[in-house]
């Protein structure tokens, strides 16, 4: 079982990750992880933190001559603003008095946060509520990412709507996708805001602009899509070992995500189950299906076929032209604290979605094929899908 945890607040000194579990003699290049970490910064209407910040991680401990030694692997990435910040995020008692924060804004951790840990100040919610948390997790994640790509399974994402503005060429653009997985997420990132269709981005950008005039917020739709993942991970004998549980976890553990469907998911509610389920083959020695409306997932089990992730994320919370809240001090009627923030944070998410997919899916992996090295695990998952059809006709023949 590989485990990863993270540490830190969004102005403090830095953010800490620990990932252990995964076995020995992967390689992981210098410059790997800092690149996705780079892609999680990226998107139009991104707020003045991303200038500030330039995530690099510092690799502690786990890894030696660019290849993990299968003991837990430490990180860390330094903020940058913790410099403007020493006083108030002094781990030290301070003499400098700082403000107290005492007006909590809707849809934000602020009041719950309070409410369940007694503080005496939101910033304390505030900062380890923050999505700045998501860079220890892209770093952790990459570790997985890295793992899976040794075994042909690669992690894409793609935005699919900000703001309501959905491209006209919607499902023939998806389809293209589909045909080569590898580029899906390059393609999406020659955009600003991580869309496949020119024409889109600029309305996006155009509808952006005009959130921002008005000192509001978007939120927006993306895609995780997994090709290669083999026939076999997750489970359907116990609720917490499904796959599809494991994978909506995951992805609504991400600040703002308020919504999950694999496949067809909702869509599905409406039609007829001839309409739904699909079609078993038989084609070059492969059992397969016709169609893949289930998203590569059947009874918490993957299929073989890609896995097919869609999510949606809320606008963000902070606004520069505030809704009402209350003052905890008084409890009268206030407007809500403005916060630095972005407009619009939907590229980043997809990003960090795509990280979260492939933790589950190397979780599910080494649960399904072990191994203490790279090559026993290849070994492993060789022998297994070399065999697999074999143990079907020799069961099915007896």
């Amino acid at each position: 079982m590989i485990n990863f945890t993270t540490a830190g607040e969004s102005h403090g000194k830095g953010l800490v990750t620990i990932v252990s579990g995964f076995p020995s003699n992967l390689k992981i290049p210098g410059n790997y992880i800092n690149g996705h970490l780079k892609r999680r910064q990226g998107g139009y209407g991104r707020g003045l933190r991303m200038k500030i910040e330039s995530d690099q991680v510092e690799l502690i401990s786990g890894i030696r001559y660019g290849k993990t030694l299968g003991s837990p692997i430490s990180m860390i990435i330094w903020n940058k603003d913790w410099e403007n910040w020493k006083d108030i995020m002094s781990v030290e008692p301070s003499d400098s008095k700082s403000e107290v924060i005492t007006v909590p804004r809707p849809g934000h951790a602020d009041l719950v946060g309070v409410s369940k840990y007694d503080y005496d100040d939101i910033r304390n919610s505030i900062e380890r509520s923050s999505a700045r948390e998501t860079a220890a997790r892209v770093a952790a994640c990459s570790v997985a990412r890295r793992f899976l790509e040794e075994f042909g399974i690669f992690v894409g994402s793609y935005v699919e709507s900000i703001g309501g503005v959905y491209s006209k060429d919607q499902e023939k653009l998806f389809e293209k996708n589909l045909i080569n997985l590898k580029s899906l997420s390059y393609n999406a990132d020659q955009s600003a805001v991580r869309v496949i269709d020119k024409i889109q981005e600029e309305r996006i950008i155009k509808k952006i602009k005009s959130a921002k005039k008005n000192g509001d917020t978007l939120g927006g739709t993306f895609y995780v899509i997994v090709s290669g993942v083999p026939v076999g991970l997750g489970s359907f004998t116990s609720y917490d070992s499904r796959l599809d549980a494991d994978l909506a976890h995951a992805i609504m553990s991400i600040n703002a995500v308020k919504g999950v469907e694999i496949g067809e998911g909702f869509g599905s509610a409406d039609k007829f189950g001839s309409d739904v389920h699909d079609e078993i083959i038989y084609r070059n020695n492969l059992i397969t299906r016709r169609t893949n409306r289930a998203g590569g997932i059947e009874g918490g089990i993957s299929t073989g076929l890609p896995i097919i992730i869609r999510a949606s994320m809320k606008p963000i919370s902070t606004l520069m032209n505030p809704i009402s809240t209350i003052d905890l001090k008084s409890f009268k009627k206030v407007e809500a604290r403005r916060e630095r923030s972005d407009f619009v944070a939907v590229p980043a998410c997809s990003v960090i979605g795509e990280s979260m997919t492939a933790w589950v899916i190397a979780n599910r992996f080494l649960d399904k094929f072990g191994g203490d090295s790279m090559d026993e695990t290849r070994d492993n998952f060789n022998s297994f899908n070399k065999k697999m059809i074999v143990r079907i006709k020799r069961n099915f023949k007896k």
